[in-house]
């Protein structure tokens, strides 16, 4: 079951929280807790991404994103990811999670974040391609913008292996092969 409880939690946090700007990282701390475990002790692969949620979602409430999402009728998605894990984190681990938006293209916002452990090493990495979505699909990020006041005319220069990674996906078949 998706953590409802643990996101108004830090949704409450992060509406008293002071507003964000664009490239500011939104920090936010969690624990492992038992119901995150897989069989081996550990934090579930795909409860990582959940916690992930965790941190970016209280940073769109930070940036006024969620507000002009309610306004626009608009949503939110992942439109892709890519992750690196590299440390374990056991149960009862507390965690620290930062989130920050590095760039856009015309149509995706690119988010990275990273989790560390408490003795200072970085769990995990992922970057998100994210799109605003409305009932005719992907809403631009000059929309966005708008919607949200501010400068977005001129992307960030993304890092080279972010970059890489954008056209690797664009070279991706879709749909993927499928056995009939």
């Amino acid at each position: 079951m998706y953590p409802f409880f643990r996101l108004f939690k830090d949704m409450w946090k992060a509406r008293s929280a002071a507003p964000m700007g664009l490239f500011d990282t939104h920090i936010s701390h969690h624990m492992c807790m038992p119901w995150d475990l897989d069989m081996w002790n550990e934090l579930n692969n795909g409860r990582t991404l959940t916690l992930y949620d965790l941190g970016r979602i209280p940073m769109g409430q930070r940036m006024g994103l969620m507000e002009a999402l309610k306004r626009e009728r608009w949503g939110l998605t992942v439109a892709g990811s890519v992750v690196r894990y590299r440390r374990r984190v056991r149960g009862l681990d507390r965690i620290e999670v930062q989130s920050r938006v590095i760039g856009w293209d015309r149509r995706f916002v690119y988010i990275e974040q990273s989790m560390w452990k408490t003795n200072g090493d970085c769990s995990s990495q992922i970057v998100l391609r994210t799109a605003i979505t409305d009932a005719n699909g992907i809403v631009t990020v000059d929309r966005l913008a708008k919607a949200l006041g501010v400068d977005m005319s001129e992307a960030p220069e993304l890092p080279a292996w972010v970059s890489k990674w954008i056209e690797a996906e664009d070279l991706r078949p879709w749909p993927p092969h499928r056995e009939v």
